[in-house]
């Protein structure tokens, strides 16, 4: 049984930054991607960032690139994304996602097999 937990969501004012975390726990857990996608009330789930487990190669969506960026602790099982220079647009139930199966972590949320419970980041102007 795979477990993916995340943390740090909150509520910030525009311009400020977050850091979230997520951890993976589990009995033969090899993900081949691991990555973040969110979903705003009355949108589609979108990718945000992901990073290949082994080669560190990474994406990051167009509309955050530049603002938010995405690292792993293999040691630690633990995923990262940092959120800087946070907008209204941004506010989104973010949620922690690792692939097993497909080598693709932003495509489609198709490919993800293993989902985190989601934090929630809320973003004032």
């Amino acid at each position: 049984q795979v477990q993916l937990k995340e943390s740090g969501g909150g509520s910030v004012q525009a311009g400020g930054s977050l850091r979230l975390s997520c951890v993976a726990s589990g009995d033969n857990y090899s993900p081949y991607c691991m990555g973040w996608f969110r979903q705003a009330f009355g949108n589609e789930r979108e990718a945000v960032a992901s990073i290949f487990t082994g080669g560190g190669n990474t994406y990051i969506a167009d509309s955050v690139k530049g603002r938010f960026s995405i690292s792993q602790d293999s040691a630690k099982n633990t995923l990262y994304l940092q959120m800087n220079n946070l907008k209204p647009d941004d506010t989104a139930v973010y949620y922690c996602a690792a692939d097993t199966a497909f080598g693709d972590c932003h495509s489609s949320s198709l490919y993800i097999n293993y989902w985190g419970q989601g934090t929630q980041v809320t973003v004032s102007s």
